[in-house]
């Protein structure tokens, strides 16, 4: 059944839900379990008590919550009133917050009050709510994002390797890139989605297409995969989106629990290593599908057809979507040959907001360049190997961090690797890497050279190994890179 709301505001997705679907479940977390009637009135209540502070259309609103209910609520609340909402992950250090109220012009702060007094904001109780309220003192006279028509949500890059920045999508884009991923992933008013990922930073072709075609929402906020199992069995778990990490443990684990209706596996985020694809496979008699996802495109590529086969490849371009690979002039290279990955397709963003830049200001003949570089084959398969800004350059030869990093993190012991390049007089740049081990394991650092010759091209091999206690990642869970 298509909605036509291209024009209309993506509250609307909720409110077709409601009706069609009142009594299916729309959440289950901590709390326990809203069906999409109660969530939709929650949501009614929350947007007028906004109206009532002065929630404006074309008013910024940043969202910070818990990974719960109350994103959902407090998301399509904010989307009621016509406000631009920029959801925050409640884990930032207030100085990032303040940074990013600052540069995306927010009017109002709406949260559940987990630990943001630090802001210095006057925030209030919502009554018969768990919603706090803040006014900043940037005048509703100033809308957010007015370069952009009728935009909806605003979301700051992972920022991997220098400040991130602010997209703004509009409803029309959101819808569009909402209905091309389901294109590919097909989920419906029947599907139950096992949830672990941060609300903050993937709401757009998850959360919001979970509510679109009326999927169950079931939220699991520890990653340990003995409890990410019991959610899956005891809600009925049909789909699982999660990152490398989520499905390297389960993977590791033992299967003590019937998932008998888990039907797909998806992997997002950061690449995946092959390895831990065949043994989650082994383990589960279930394929892990890599998907490739964007905040600027969506969801363009997943590996639904060949993920047994060629794990190490994120898919194939979605119905919707053109995908190339292109030299430095914006030409198509050969199949199998290395270049920059560039997409068209629907829901593209609409622009960045500092500086104020529209999407046509962006696209390179009309393709937007991802900043990676990757391979195309003759049948359309698309292999990820490596960010542009990342390249390490040993003696002309190209090395990509990822590459070395999913054959280091199936070593034993190691939780967490990053590469990196160290510059060298001779050969331009060494292949370094940072390794977590787990607690009182036992190391040998030849062991583990060796365990890469088996593997890597002489000239990928890191030649300089240090244990580390921590690995800094970005708010998304992707690896910090300088």
């Amino acid at each position: 059944m298509s909605l036509n709301i291209i024009n209309d505001n993506i509250y609307n997705t909720l409110v077709h839900s409601a009706k069609i679907w009142p009594n299916h479940l729309a959440v289950a977390d901590e709390y326990g379990e809203l069906t999409y009637s109660q969530l939709y009135n929650e949501v009614e209540f929350l947007k007028k008590e906004l109206v009532t502070r002065g929630a404006l259309p074309g008013c910024g609103v940043a969202l910070i919550t818990k990974n719960n209910r109350y994103f959902i609520i407090g998301l399509y609340a904010a989307l009621a009133c016509d406000c631009v909402v920029m959801p925050l992950a409640n884990y930032q250090k207030p100085e990032e917050i303040k940074k990013a109220l600052a540069e995306a012009n927010i009017h109002f702060i709406l949260t559940d009050n987990s630990g943001f007094s630090k802001l210095d904001a006057n925030i209030k109780s919502i009554s018969n709510s768990v919603f706090y309220f803040s006014v900043t003192s940037l005048s509703t006279f100033t809308p957010t994002g007015s370069f952009i028509q009728h935009a909806a949500v605003m979301r700051f890059t992972s920022g991997t390797t220098g400040n991130a920045r602010c997209v703004i999508l509009s409803h029309k884009s959101v819808t569009e890139r909402i209905e091309a991923a389901n294109e590919g992933l097909g989920l419906t008013e029947n599907d139950r989605v096992i949830w672990v990922l941060p609300m903050a930073y993937h709401f757009i072709v998850s959360i919001m297409l979970y509510v679109r075609y009326g999927c169950g929402i079931i939220i699991c906020n520890d990653f340990l995969a003995e409890n990410i199992l019991e959610h899956a069995q005891k809600h009925g778990g049909t789909f699982l989106y999660a990152s490398p990490m989520h499905i390297r443990l389960l993977a590791m684990g033992k299967k003590d629990y019937s998932l008998q209706l888990l039907k797909r596996v998806i992997s997002t985020t950061t690449a995946i290593s092959p390895a831990v694809c065949k043994q989650f496979e082994a383990t589960y008699n279930l394929p892990v599908s890599q998907a490739f996802g964007i905040i600027e495109v969506g969801l363009p590529i997943i590996n639904l057809q060949q993920s047994s086969e060629y794990p190490e490849a994120v898919g194939v371009a979605l119905p919707a979507f053109t995908v190339s690979v292109l030299d430095d002039a914006y030409k198509t290279v050969p199949s199998g040959e290395i270049g920059h990955l560039a997409i068209k397709g629907p829901g593209m963003f609409d622009g960045y907001l500092s500086p104020p830049t529209t999407r046509d200001d962006v696209l390179k003949n009309g393709w937007f360049l991802t900043g990676d570089l990757a391979t195309l084959s003759k049948d359309g398969l698309i292999e990820i190997k490596g960010r542009t800004k990342n390249v390490i350059n040993v003696s002309g030869n190209k090395v990509f961090p990822n590459e070395v990093e999913e054959v280091i993190n199936i070593y034993s012991h190691v939780i967490n690797s990053k590469v990196y390049g160290q510059k060298h007089p001779l050969t331009g740049e060494l292949v370094c890497a940072d390794i977590m081990l787990s607690t009182n394991s036992d190391f040998d650092e030849e062991d583990l050279i060796n365990h890469c010759r088996k593997v890597l091209s002489p000239f990928k091999i890191p030649q300089r190994i240090n244990v580390v206690d921590h690995i800094e990642m970005t708010a998304s869970g992707k690896i910090k890179r300088q």
